[in-house]
C-alpha cells in the first residue's frame, strides 16, 4: 500500500481515467464540491464519448484531455477550441497526463483489463494511484504490488468494500488481522435457483437493487463475478492469505466490509451506497472532509441482514478462490473470459449461467505460467479472450 502519507490544505492535482463513467463522473462531483484549494482536475480520458469529456472539460477546466478510442479526437478538439484544453490522444495522449510531473494523484477507473496500462504508467512514475479498476490487480497483482515498492508510489482503494477495509485496518496492527470479510448485496437474484437463473434476460441483471453502476459491473454483481475480483484484489493490496478473505451477503448495502482481529474484535465501515465517499477518502487521504454523498440516518427503524453466499448456484466465488491459490497467469485469464462472456450475454448470444460456464473453461485450458512477466499475461489475456468468443455453449 505504501508509505504513510502526510496530511496537508496544499491542492491535489488529480487525473481522472475513465471520466465519462460511473465513477469518472461521481469523481467530478467530488472534485467540484471540495474546490478548487483542495482538488482540481489535471486530466481526463475517455475512450469514445467526447461529448461528455468535452463538457466535463468546460466545467472543470482540466490541462489536459485524452481519448483513447478511434475517431473522435478531432470532434473534441473542435468542442474545445479556444478553452485552453489541450486534447491528446491514445496511449501516449494517456501516458503523458499521468507521469506529468504537475500530476498527484491518478484515479484508474477504467473499466476492464484496458484499466491496467494507465495505472501501471502512474505507478512507474511513482504517483500516488487511487485505483477504482479492480482488474488492474486480478490480473497482475504481484507484478503491480512489485512496481509500487520499487517505485515508492502508492495505491489507494477506490472500492467501497476496499475503502472499508483500508479504513477499519487502521484500528491495529496487519499482525493483528485474522480475516477481512467483504459484504455483498447478493445482487438482483439473490434467492434465486438454478432454475430460475436459465430464465435471466441482460435487461433484469441490469436492475441492481442498491447501487447505479455501468452495464458490465451491473452483470458482474449479478453473478457474483464482482465480489469473485473484489477478493482476489483484496489479496494483493492488503497482502492477505487466501483463508483470511470471506464474503457474506448483506442485502442493505451500508455495511461495506468488516476487519476481524484475532482478539475477536471486528470493525466495520458503514455509510449509504453512494461511491462519493470511498472516491473522495482516495482523493484526499490521510485527511477527511465533508463529502456531498449522502449521510446515514441511524434514527430511522432499520435492520441489518447478514447470510452466508449460494456458492452453489453463484459459482464465482469459488473461481476467485481458484484463482488465489493457484496465483500466476490464472487472474488474467479469469478476467479475459469474464469480460468477453459478459459482451457476449447483454449481446444476447449466451445464456446468464453460460458466464460463470465460459470462464470455467478458460481456466481449464489455458497455458499456465506460475511467473509470467507482464508482456505473457497480455498474450493469456489475448488468448483466453478468444478462446471465449468462438466458445459454443
Amino acid at each position: 500500500m505504501g508509505e504513510e502519507m502526510e496530511r496537508g490544505e496544499s491542492t491535489t492535482r488529480v487525473v481522472v481515467l475513465g471520466s465519462t463513467g460511473s465513477i469518472g463522473r461521481s469523481a467530478l462531483d467530488v472534485i467540484g464540491a471540495g474546490g478548487p484549494a483542495r482538488l482540481q482536475a489535471h486530466g481526463l480520458s475517455a475512450h469514445t464519448n467526447w461529448r461528455r469529456l468535452a463538457d466535463q472539460a468546460l466545467s472543470a477546466s482540466p490541462r489536459f484531455v485524452a481519448m483513447t478510442g478511434e475517431g473522435p479526437v478531432a470532434e473534441a478538439r473542435q468542442a474545445l477550441r479556444g478553452s485552453g484544453v489541450e486534447v491528446l490522444s491514445g496511449r501516449d495522449g494517456v501516458l503523458r497526463m499521468v507521469q506529468d510531473e504537475s500530476t498527484d494523484r491518478v484515479l484508474a477507473a477504467i473499466v476492464g483489463a484496458a484499466g491496467l496500462e494507465g495505472a501501471w504508467a502512474a505507478l512507474e512514475a511513482g504517483k500516488t494511484v487511487a485505483l477504482a479498476n479492480k482488474e488492474t490487480l486480478v490480473v497482475a497483482g504481484p507484478l503491480v504490488m512489485d512496481l509500487a515498492r520499487r517505485r515508492n508510489a502508492r495505491l489507494l482503494p477506490v472500492d467501497s468494500e476496499h475503502s472499508a477495509i483500508f479504513q477499519a485496518l487502521q484500528a491495529g496492527e496487519r499482525r493483528e488481522v485474522k480475516r477481512v470479510i467483504l459484504t455483498s448485496s447478493g445482487g438482483p437474484f439473490r434467492g434465486f435457483t438454478r432454475a430460475r437463473l436459465r430464465e435471466v434476460t441482460p435487461e433484469m441483471a441490469l436492475k441492481h437493487p442498491t447501487w447505479s453502476m455501468g452495464p458490465k459491473i451491473s452483470i458482474d454483481s449479478a453473478t457474483l463475478m464482482n465480489k469473485a475480483l473484489e477478493i482476489i484484489e483484496a489479496r494483493w493490496l492488503f497482502d492477505l492469505e487466501p483463508d483470511q478473505i470471506e464474503v457474506v451477503i448483506h442485502p442493505e448495502s451500508t455495511i461495506h466490509s468488516m476487519v476481524e482481529f484475532v482478539d475477536g474484535s471486528v470493525l466495520a465501515q458503514l455509510s449509504p451506497p453512494d461511491m462519493r465517499l470511498p472516491i473522495q477518502y482516495a482523493l484526499t487521504y490521510p485527511d477527511r472532509h465533508p463529502c456531498p454523498g449522502p449521510r446515514l440516518d441511524l434514527t430511522r427503524p432499520s435492520a441489518l441482514n447478514f447470510e452466508p453466499p449460494d456458492r452453489e448456484t453463484f459459482p464465482a466465488l469459488d473461481l476467485a478462490y481458484e484463482v488465489m491459490k493457484r496465483g500466476g497467469t490464472a487472474g488474467a485469464a479469469l478476467n479475459a473470459a469474464n469480460e468477453v462472456a459478459v459482451g457476449r450475454f447483454l449481446d444476447g448470444e449466451i445464456g446468464f449461467l453460460d458466464i460463470p460456464r465460459a470462464c470455467r473453461m478458460a481456466l481449464d485450458y489455458h497455458e499456465f505460467d506460475p511467473r509470467p512477466t507482464l508482456d505473457r499475461l497480455w498474450k493469456v489475456d489475448a488468448k483466453a479472450r478468444l478462446e471465449v468468443q468462438r466458445w459454443t455453449p
